[in-house]
Order: structure tokens, then C-alpha cells, then sequence
């Protein structure tokens, strides 16, 4: 039996070499793929090993829920993809959201937020953590000087997604990192829909980044899964006592899957954008469209921005018909190829109705808000080929 074999991380390799062999720590059986830990518990050799690593003495593991060695590939391969110094593995995207604030907020602190969100995101800051004594000012993510003036003595996080779904909206990160860091705030920054493909967040100011793996890391549809990207310091003092002891840990069957789906995700993230950029361009010169919401479109209000910031313009294409909800809802009734479906970042291309589903529990008036109309739909373009998903729309408008 060969020895165990762990591959050295290296910081210089590009990132399609990151996602295949960061955090590769293979067993003294030499296997290819990453191995697949499924037991909930560990053994000791000795009741002082158990002793020294409940004490934080010696980085073995200890139980399920507080680690696993597959997940801590995961947790190492993302890492190295950011440029961070550490990551936790969660449950879900949403786990990481709750988890990357709550570890850090009490009553009587503040957060400021963009007020373009996911609806579960705007749930959590609108409804959940004011039940625990925190408030929140939600601002116009494009307007710097609200940003600014939304900090107060009692601020502790600034928090924002950019692109925001489903307008996806893009806000300046580094200018937003430094209006935090001047008020001694810590930046947590959604990198959902840009992936650590498209945009790196930590290279512009960012302290810490959340995902959800469940969409471009697995890509097809597969599992749930999440992740909190940060420093070591944030990891070890505030994320791991509240993560631990709540519970919202990643199944190591999961955090396989979405180590698989890694290794394709560069392939899979700029193919799918290139294809959205060229659906984007098609569906602005289509009769019923009545506007196209793209970050690489000149037409999008910061496509300056937008390309400064990201590599390319995403895998989401939002457009609005000039029918409103009746119209959406023919659309999407119409769709031979395209699926109905609120996930996204997967293989297949999927569509949905934001107003009457992802941002249905957030109200009228909060929609509005974030320009969410009833006429606006969301596409995630998938693998298919351009041309039958472009056939596939414009049939289903005609129709």
C-alpha cells in the first residue's frame, strides 16, 4: 500500500488547475478521485488524543458535524480558487448567508445592505435578525454617498450581491470595501451569480464571500451546498463556534459532488456567459422583449462597471415582455426546451417568473423596489446549443 498522498497547493496555479487538484488529499490507496468519507463519528488511540483534540490542541477530527475530510478538500479547493486563507463548508447558500452574519451580529448592532437582493436574503436582514435586536438600512447599491451615510456607531456589516438577482444589478465593490473598512465594518459580499470564475471579490476589498454551491459548483442539479469564504481569524473565532454548535453542516456526500462539479466549472461558467451574452444580444432586437437586462450589454445602466469588474457578463439573462405577468406566464407555458424552474447555474437551461416565485414572500412594494416587474422573467442559459435555446424563446413569444 502506497502512502498517503496530499498534492502541495500552490497559490501560482491558474485557476482551471485550482479546481482540479486543490485540496487533492488522497489515502494510502492511491485513489484518482477524491475519496468519499461517509461516517458521521471518529475513533481515538488514545482518551488523551479525544482530550487534546475537543481542546483545539491537535487538528484531527472530531465528529461529523464539526469537519470531515472530504469536506475539507472542498473547503480547500475554494479557498485556493479566491485567494483566502480559509473556508467553511455549509449546507446551503443560505446557510452561508445566516451563518457569515449571524456569527457576527448581537442586539443592538447594524447592518447596511443593498436593498436588491434575493428574497430569502432580504428575508433574513428585513425580518429574521431584527427578531434579535439588530437593524438594518437598505440602500440604492449604486449610490456611494447613501452607502456612506447609511454607517452609523452601531454598524457592524455591510453586506451586498452583485450581480443581484434577478436585476442584476451591479454595485462597486472596491469603492463599497472602502467605505466599509473606513468605518471599521466587516464586507461580506454574495458572489453567487459571478462565481470565483467571473469576479474575485477578496482582490477588491471584500473580507468575506458567501456562495451557494448548489448552483455553478455542482451545475447540474444535483445537491445542496454552500460555502463562507474569509480569513483564518473569522473562520476560528466566529464562524466555527456558531456553525458548530447550530449545525448547518455540509454532507460529505454532497461536498463530493460539488468537488466533481468543480473541476468543470471554469469550462461550464464561461461557455454558459459567452452563450448569455449572445442570447442577451438576440433577445434586444426581438419583438415582445420590451427591455434586456445584461452586465456586458451597453444598454445595462453600469456596464462600465460591469466590465471593469467582471470577466465576463454572467450566465443570467433577465428580460422583460411588454405583456406583463399575462404574457411571462404564456412564455413560459410555450417552453419546449427551456425548463420552468427557480434554480439556476446548471447544465440546463431554466426560467422563472421572479415576481410569482424567488421574490413572491418579499411583497409588492419590496419588488418594486428593486425593479421587479410582473412582466420580468429570469433565464439561466445551461450547455445547449445557442441557437435551439434562442429558437426555443422566440417560438414560445410568438406563440
Amino acid at each position: 500500500m502506497t502512502k498517503k498522498s496530499r498534492t502541495r497547493n500552490s497559490p501560482k496555479w491558474g485557476d482551471a488547475t485550482k479546481l482540479v487538484r486543490g485540496g487533492l488529499d488522497r489515502t494510502p490507496y492511491g485513489e484518482t478521485a477524491e475519496a468519499l468519507y461517509l461516517n458521521s463519528g471518529f475513533v481515538y488511540d488514545a482518551p488523551e488524543t479525544a482530550e487534546n483534540r475537543f481542546a483545539n490542541k491537535d487538528d484531527g477530527y472530531v465528529y461529523g458535524r464539526y469537519g470531515n475530510p472530504t469536506v475539507t478538500m472542498f473547503e480547500e479547493r475554494l479557498a485556493l480558487l479566491d485567494g483566502a486563507e480559509a473556508c467553511y463548508g455549509v449546507a446551503s447558500g443560505m446557510a452561508a448567508v445566516w451563518g457569515a452574519l449571524a456569527c457576527q451580529l448581537k442586539a443592538g448592532d447594524h447592518i447596511v445592505s443593498s436593498r436588491a437582493l434575493f428574497g430569502s436574503c432580504y428575508q433574513i436582514i428585513t425580518a429574521i435578525l431584527p427578531r434579535f435586536g439588530i437593524t438594518h438600512t437598505l440602500v440604492d447599491g449604486g449610490d456611494l454617498k447613501a452607502w456612506a451615510a447609511a454607517i452609523t456607531p452601531q454598524t457592524k456589516v455591510v453586506f451586498l450581491e452583485t450581480p443581484s438577482n434577478p436585476t442584476l444589478e451591479i454595485i462597486d465593490i472596491a469603492a463599497v470595501g472602502e467605505i466599509a473598512k473606513r468605518a471599521g465594518c466587516c464586507f461580506v459580499v454574495d458572489n453567487i451569480f459571478a462565481t470565483p470564475i467571473l469576479q474575485k471579490p477578496l482582490t477588491m476589498g471584500a473580507d468575506v464571500i458567501v456562495y451557494s454551491g448548489t448552483k455553478h459548483m455542482d451545475g447540474q442539479g444535483r445537491v445542496l451546498g454552500g460555502a463562507i469564504v474569509s480569513t483564518k481569524q473569522f473562520k476560528d473565532e466566529l464562524l466555527k463556534p456558531f456553525l458548530r454548535h447550530t449545525g448547518p453542516s455540509l454532507s460529505p456526500f454532497n461536498a463530493w459532488v460539488l468537488l466533481k462539479g468543480m473541476e468543470t466549472l471554469k469550462l461550464r461558467v464561461e461557455a454558459q456567459s459567452e452563450a448569455a451574452f449572445a442570447i442577451a444580444e438576440t433577445l434586444a432586437a426581438t419583438r415582445g422583449v420590451k427591455r434586456v437586462i445584461y452586465p456586458h450589454l451597453p444598454s445595462h445602466k453600469q456596464y462600465d462597471l460591469a466590465k471593469r469588474q467582471m470577466s465576463k457578463g454572467g450566465t443570467m439573462v433577465t428580460f422583460e415582455l411588454e405583456g406583463g405577468k399575462a404574457q411571462a406566464f404564456d412564455l413560459l407555458r410555450q417552453l419546449r426546451l427551456v425548463d420552468i424552474s427557480n434554480n439556476l447555474g446548471d447544465a440546463k437551461s431554466l426560467m422563472t417568473h421572479p415576481a410569482s416565485t424567488t421574490h413572491r414572500n418579499i411583497g409588492e412594494e419590496a419588488r418594486q423596489m428593486m425593479g421587479i416587474t410582473e412582466g420580468m422573467v429570469r433565464l439561466s442559459v445551461g450547455l445547449e446549443d445557442v441557437k435551439d435555446i434562442l429558437d426555443d424563446i422566440r417560438q414560445a413569444i410568438a406563440s
